[in-house]
């Protein structure tokens, strides 16, 4: 069973990827996009040594939400969706490290 609240992108959490609501397009488009400026802009003042837990801990969200991939009745495009910004935001911890 997944965790529904678990916060696995800045301050969005796994409902709002697998569920319904919000709809992929804008709205969850806009908010991974909005999030992942945050998450960004925080990065800046993230010490060296916190780099490789925070690396990890979004590897785990990955995984969290990759672990169903076949359940055709969640939003796989949002789960895309995620997917990409997810990456964007790794890429850019990596670049710091």
């Amino acid at each position: 069973m997944l965790e529904l609240d678990k916060k696995i992108f800045g301050s969005i959490t796994t409902k709002e990827i697998i569920g319904a609501d919000p709809p992929a397009f804008p709205d969850t488009k806009e908010n991974l996009e909005n999030e992942l400026v945050t998450l960004l802009a925080e990065l800046e003042s993230v010490p060296k040594v916190n780099l490789g837990k925070l690396l990890e801990e979004q590897k785990i969200a990955e995984n969290h939400i990759n672990s169903r991939p076949g359940a055709m009745a969640l939003a796989q495009n949002k789960i895309q969706l995620f997917n990409e910004y997810n990456e964007k935001y790794v890429k850019s911890i990596k670049e710091k490290l």
